[in-house]
């Protein structure tokens, strides 16, 4: 096994224990990067020499025992709309032409930390405004579409190209394309992971969150990343001290499984189908058991997503929007552009919505200990393909369809995190997210831990 095949979780043991040196680990995931990139496309920019430099650094230190934490030596990647100082923030966009950011974002601040070295930049649909980002390639087909907002970063760890990298999730931007390049994707609790020097799309909905190989590394990451801070306004004083890696082994007796009998299901390929409901199977052998229950307010979950996340994206870029309306790609534009024709009332219907939605997601969680669903209705379709029709006759534009599983999340704010459980006949990866309580991640983690303990998937993509 060459070091870029290594879960972070093995790479910071093997680096913990002094068989494994940050600089082979990075110059490993260097030459990965080097070989899949002009195929997969998943970088904005290689901060090559910066993470050959902290590598040395990172060496040294691991000679005189002084390692910085748990993710010492770990190369990652960064959604490129988390500013890292003297590094451009681009967010994939010609808007965004020459910026240099001054100072590290909260996350990557916090990662740096703990020992994570940075090896580049990835790419994001235009300021995260989009499910598909066009200038990245499905890591298992490269005539698949990537997923979106962060197709890079899920891309990238995909394909070995990171050992971890890091999203951010407004409608299901992590989910989406983990699930979509088989990998896992964790969006947590709203508030829980500062979003201090990182783009906005849509305030009230956005989050940040890691993507990773395994159930395990997500919380290694995640435990990174937590904390308050006071600079993000609408961040949680939560506690700082949980140690998020799951424990347990795969018992899950007592684990409520809420099984969703409407919405959930409705629209959903029957190859996702029979994969997720496979692993809902799997969980009950793990000694888990499943809970029928019914969504609330499903008729209104699209409404209310698009009627926050349109006029709050507008209102960010307002003044671009008016001087460099050009510099904006047709797609992202119109939306922008739709969002001011909204109205003040528009959007506080949405606002009453949510926090109706809020309460009745509180209530249906009394019930159970987590939700088991599909994290998108179908596999990565095919680059430049704009719509799906479904038996009945529905057609639903591509981005409705990937955002319509994982917009309830973002809505209501509650944690929410998808596990590979397959492929289809194609070979595209399928996943299966799982939704509790609000902070409950220590919850989600140990039921998917569980899941991928018992049905191990962590093959890197063909990417090469």
């Amino acid at each position: 096994m060459q070091p870029y095949e290594l879960s972070l979780s093995s790479a910071a043991e093997e680096i913990r224990a002094r068989r494994l040196s940050p600089v082979e680990l990075v110059d490993s995931v260097l030459e990965r990067v080097e070989r899949v990139e002009p195929r997969l496309g998943a970088y904005v920019t290689v901060t090559a020499g910066r993470a050959r430099q902290a590598a040395r650094a990172a060496e040294r230190a691991q000679t005189e025992d002084r390692l910085l934490g748990p993710l010492h030596g770990v190369p990652m990647g960064l959604k490129d709309l988390i500013d890292v100082a003297d590094t451009a923030t681009t967010a994939s966009s010609r808007v965004r032409a020459g910026h240099r950011a001054h100072r590290d974002s909260t996350v990557a601040a916090r990662l740096a930390a703990a020992g994570a070295i940075l090896v580049g930049k990835t790419h994001t649909h235009e300021f995260a405004y989009g499910l598909t980002t066009p200038q990245t390639r499905n890591a298992w087909n490269p005539d698949r579409v990537a997923g979106g907002s962060s197709g890079g970063s899920a891309v990238a760890v995909a394909a070995g190209a990171a050992t971890f990298a890091l999203g951010t999730d407004t409608g299901g931007s992590i989910r989406v394309p983990s699930a979509l390049n088989g990998v896992v994707g964790l969006k947590p609790t709203y508030g829980l992971v500062p979003l201090h020097g990182v783009i906005s799309l849509a305030w009230s909905l956005d989050h940040v969150g890691p993507i990773t190989r395994t159930v395990e590394d997500a919380g290694l990451v995640l435990a990174a990343l937590v904390g308050h801070d006071p600079r993000d306004p609408a961040g949680l004083d939560a506690a700082t001290h949980l140690d998020y890696r799951p424990t347990g082994g795969t018992d899950l007796a007592g684990l409520r499984v809420g099984v969703p009998v409407n919405y959930y299901f409705e629209h959903v390929d029957p190859e996702v189908e029979s994969a997720v409901r496979g692993a809902i199977e799997q969980l009950r052998d793990l000694g888990a058991r499943p809970v029928d229950i019914e969504i609330p307010m499903t008729r209104y979950i699209q409404a209310v997503q698009w009627g926050l996340m349109v006029p709050e994206a507008t209102a960010y870029h307002e003044r671009t929007l008016h001087t460099a309306p050009d510099l904006y790609g047709a797609d992202v534009r119109i939306l922008l552009e739709a969002g001011a024709l909204m109205s003040a009332g528009d959007y506080l219907r949405a606002q009453r919505a949510r926090t109706l939605m809020r309460r009745e997601w509180t209530r249906m969680m009394t019930d159970v200990d987590v939700i088991a669903a599909p994290t998108v209705p179908l596999t990565a379709v095919p680059a430049g393909q704009e719509t799906v029709t479904w038996p009945d006759g529905t057609v639903e534009s591509v981005s409705d369809a990937y955002v319509r599983l994982s917009a309830p999340a973002n809505i209501t704010g509650v944690p929410s995190l998808s596990v590979p459980v397959g492929r289809d006949r194609a070979g595209l990866p399928i996943g299966m997210q799982l939704l509790g309580r609000p902070l409950a991640e220590p919850v989600l983690l140990r039921a998917g831990h569980a899941y991928e303990m018992a049905r191990p998937a962590r093959e890197l993509s063909p990417a090469a």
